[in-house]
């Protein structure tokens, strides 16, 4: 398939995980992706393999809690690819994540995290809107987390941040032929959940209705239909991808 045949479609966080996923599924629909994140070396693997594999991409280092960093980015995108088109937000600090309770977790860490987690999402959407506007409009997938409907503290109130973020953007933007919308994964096996959960992982299992963990590709289906044409009047939803953990009226 190539749904995505002459689309643009930025993905943050694409170095590792679900975001290595969504950019290499991408690439293979035909989309010109761009790699964004902070981790220079694995992100150029990401987007050299997918060339190799006959799609077109590039590597850009980008901190999305930087204004100015995201900006460069999307100035970047533009000059190689001639436009945006599409954004999956889903960098976030995570596999490197601090325990810790709200009421006593480090100030400093606490402002970090969330400009990352939370304020990222907007941090690169401020950055790419106006480009989407000059295409008539695109799609944008903020990356949430069930986390938002338990108690996970820092991370959950992140991850509760990106969806009323998501609700309001998808107004604010709506009138520019832009949407929205999120995915909310489920516990997922990847390299920062296993040095998150370790053992306990197992444990989640057991809450889920499917029981095993997801992949990363089990994220995929939602996220190409949530940028294709295939959702075109879908706009301020949070789509659970979870095997069933969590379950809203």
């Amino acid at each position: 398939m190539n749904r995505f045949a002459n689309k643009v479609v930025i993905v943050t966080g694409a170095a590792q995980g679900i975001g290595e996923a969504y950019a290499r599924a991408l690439g293979a629909e035909g989309a010109s992706v761009v790699v964004a994140d902070v981790n220079a070396e694995s992100g150029e693997l990401v987007a050299k393999s997918i060339v190799a594999d006959g799609g077109n991409a590039i590597f850009v280092h980008t901190d999305v809690s930087s204004a100015e960093s995201a900006t460069a980015m999307a100035a970047r995108t533009v000059e190689e690819f001639g436009g945006i088109d599409g954004l999956v937000n889903n960098a976030a600090i995570y596999g490197t994540m601090q325990f810790d309770l709200l009421i006593t977790v480090d100030w400093d860490y606490y402002k970090k995290f969330m400009s990352v987690n939370m304020d990222g999402a907007l941090v690169v959407t401020r950055a790419v809107y106006a480009y989407m506007q000059q295409r008539g409009g695109g799609s944008i997938v903020n990356q949430s987390s069930t986390a938002a409907y338990l108690y996970s503290g820092f991370y959950g109130l992140a991850k509760t941040g990106v969806n009323g973020l998501t609700q309001q953007l998808a107004h604010e933007v709506g009138g520019m032929g832009i949407r929205v919308n999120a995915i909310a994964p489920g516990p997922t096996d990847t390299e920062a959940t296993r040095t998150q959960a370790g053992d306990a992982a197992k444990d989640l299992i057991k809450g889920l209705a499917i029981k095993r963990m997801g992949q990363p590709q089990d994220m995929v289906g939602a996220c190409l239909f949530l940028l294709s044409d295939e959702s075109s009047w879908v706009t301020g939803q949070i789509l659970a991808v979870d095997g069933g953990q969590t379950f809203r009226p």
